[in-house]
C-alpha cells in the first residue's frame, strides 16, 4: 500500500526501517543483524550499541510474539484486498500489552506493499483507482479540533498544512472534499484512543461524520462497553498481558539490539520479566535503566543490583514514558528541571517552583500553573500536607507518576 506521506509520520520514537526485525519469534538472532553487529564500531569496553532499541517507547518493525494478534486485525482488513472499505475496529487491552508495537508495525509494512497485483485498465470512462491510504495518529498530541483536522490533513497531502491564519471550518471543508473527490479507501489508526487528556466522545463524533470511504482502527485501554467507540466498530480485538516467557524474549530481542555481546543473560532477562508482570513498557523502561547505571558505574556488564534499583524507579500503576513526552515542549521543560529537584526541596509546589532553573524562561507563575495541570492531567501526585490553618490552599508535595530517572534519560538523549 502507498501512501502520499509516511503512514508512521514521527509521533514518538521509534526504530529506523531494518528490513526485517533482528530476531524471530523465539528470540534467535537472524544473519542480517549477525553481519550488521560486525559492522558497527566496536570496543571491548562498551556496553551500549545503540540506545534506541532499548527505549520503552521505540517499537521494532515486527513485533515479537504478537503474530496470531496481527494475523486478527489483517483478516479484518482483508477487504481492503477486494480495494473494499473495511468495517472500523477497535483494539483494547491493559498497558503494555504491545498494542501500540502491532499498529505502528502494520501501519509500516502496509504503508509499503501494493494491495492489489491485479492489472489496472485505463479507459476514457473509467478512472482507475488508486491504492488504500494508511496514516497513524496519536491522540494524545490531538488536542482541539483544530489539531484533529490540522493532523490528519498533513498526513494526507503533500504540502504544508498550515497552522496559522486558517480557521478549523476551512481545514474540514478541505478535508471532506479530499476524501469525497477521490476513490481512494482510507484508514486512520488512532493510538491511545482513550488517554484521560483525550475527549472520546468528541472523537468519535468526527469520524462518524467522515465519509464511507474512510475507516479507523482505534487503539485503546478501556473494555468495548465502557467505551462509545464500540457502537461504532464491527469488532474488538483484546490484547492479554505478555506471558513471562513470552516477555523474556521481548527483552532478550531488544537487548540482541542494542547492547554488546553478553551483557545480558537469559537468567536476567527472566528475572526483568518476571518482575514487570506482563507490562513490556515496564520490562524495557527497565533493561534501559539498568543500563544506565551500568554504564555510568563503568561497567560492562549488568546485574541484579542495577535490575532491581531500576524497577525502584518504576510506580505501580505510573504513567507510560510515551504520554509524558507527548507533552508540549514546556511541560516536558519543567517536568526535566523537576526531576532534578531533591525531595525537600519539592515539599510544596512554591517550594519546586523556585528551585527551578531561571534560565528555563518561564515565570515561576506559569510554572506552578504547569505543575498544577500536570497533577489534574494524572502526571505529577500533589500530596497536601497536614495543617492546623484553614486559609488559601493547602501546601502539598509533588510527587511523579512516571519513570522520573527513565523520563530524565530519554530528554536528555533527545536534547
Amino acid at each position: 500500500m502507498s501512501t502520499q506521506r509516511s503512514a508512521t509520520h514521527e509521533n514518538h520514537d521509534r526504530l529506523r526501517p531494518e528490513g526485517r526485525n533482528a530476531t524471530g519469534n523465539d528470540g534467535a538472532m537472524n544473519l542480517e543483524e549477525r553481519i550488521r553487529r560486525r559492522q558497527r564500531p566496536t570496543d571491548e569496553a562498551t556496553l551500549v550499541t545503540e540506545w534506541e532499541p532499548l527505549s520503552p517507547v521505540a517499537h521494532v518493525e515486527e513485533p515479537v510474539n504478537r503474530a496470531m494478534v496481527i494475523e486478527r486485525v489483517l483478516d479484518h482488513f482483508d477487504p481492503l484486498f477486494e480495494r473494499r472499505t473495511p468495517p472500523n475496529l477497535y483494539l483494547h487491552g491493559p498497558a503494555g500489552t504491545g498494542k501500540s508495537a502491532v499498529v505502528t508495525a502494520l501501519c509500516q509494512h502496509l504503508d509499503r506493499y501494493p494491495i492489489s497485483s491485479r492489472p489496472v485498465i485505463y479507459t476514457t470512462t473509467r478512472v482507475a483507482e488508486e491504492s488504500p491510504v494508511v496514516v497513524y495518529l496519536d491522540a494524545r498530541r490531538i488536542t482541539s479540533e483544530f489539531e484533529w483536522y490540522h493532523s490528519l490533513l498533513d498526513e494526507l497531502v503533500e504540502e504544508s498544512v498550515p497552522e496559522r491564519g486558517v480557521g478549523t471550518d476551512r481545514l474540514e471543508t478541505r478535508l471532506r472534499t479530499l476524501l469525497r473527490d477521490r476513490t481512494t479507501k482510507f484508514v486512520v489508526a488512532i493510538d491511545h484512543f482513550d488517554e484521560p487528556t483525550v475527549e472520546v466522545e468528541r472523537f468519535v463524533e468526527r469520524l462518524d461524520s467522515l465519509p464511507d470511504n474512510l475507516c479507523w482502527l482505534a487503539v485503546g485501554r478501556t473494555p468495548p462497553g465502557a467505551t462509545p467507540v464500540a457502537e461504532l466498530t464491527a469488532d474488538a480485538i483484546e490484547f492479554d498481558p505478555y506471558r513471562q516467557q513470552v516477555l523474556t524474549d521481548v527483552v532478550m530481542a531488544r537487548a540482541s539490539l542494542g547492547l554488546s555481546e553478553n551483557v545480558l543473560d537469559h537468567d536476567l532477562a527472566r528475572e526483568i520479566a518476571e518482575r514487570a508482570d506482563g507490562n513490556a513498557h515496564d520490562a524495557l523502561t527497565a533493561l534501559s535503566l539498568a543500563t544506565g547505571r551500568a554504564v555510568d558505574a563503568g561497567r560492562t556488564t549488568i546485574t541484579d543490583t542495577d535490575i532491581y534499583t531500576a524497577f525502584e524507579d518504576i510506580p505501580d500503576d505510573g504513567v507510560a514514558l510515551g504520554r509524558v513526552l507527548s507533552l508540549p515542549e514546556n511541560r516536558q521543560a519543567v517536568l526535566r528541571e523537576l526531576v532534578d529537584i531533591p525531595p525537600d526541596e519539592r515539599r510544596s509546589v512554591a517550594s519546586a517552583t523556585r528551585a527551578i532553573d531561571p534560565e528555563l524562561s518561564l515565570s515561576p507563575g506559569t510554572i506552578k500553573r504547569f505543575v498544577y495541570e500536570l497533577a489534574e492531567a494524572g502526571v505529577l501526585k500533589r500530596i497536601e500536607a497536614m495543617t492546623n490553618t484553614s486559609q488559601g490552599r493547602r501546601p502539598s508535595r509533588v510527587e511523579y507518576l512516571f519513570p522520573a530517572e527513565a523520563f530524565r534519560r530519554l530528554y536528555d538523549r533527545r536534547q
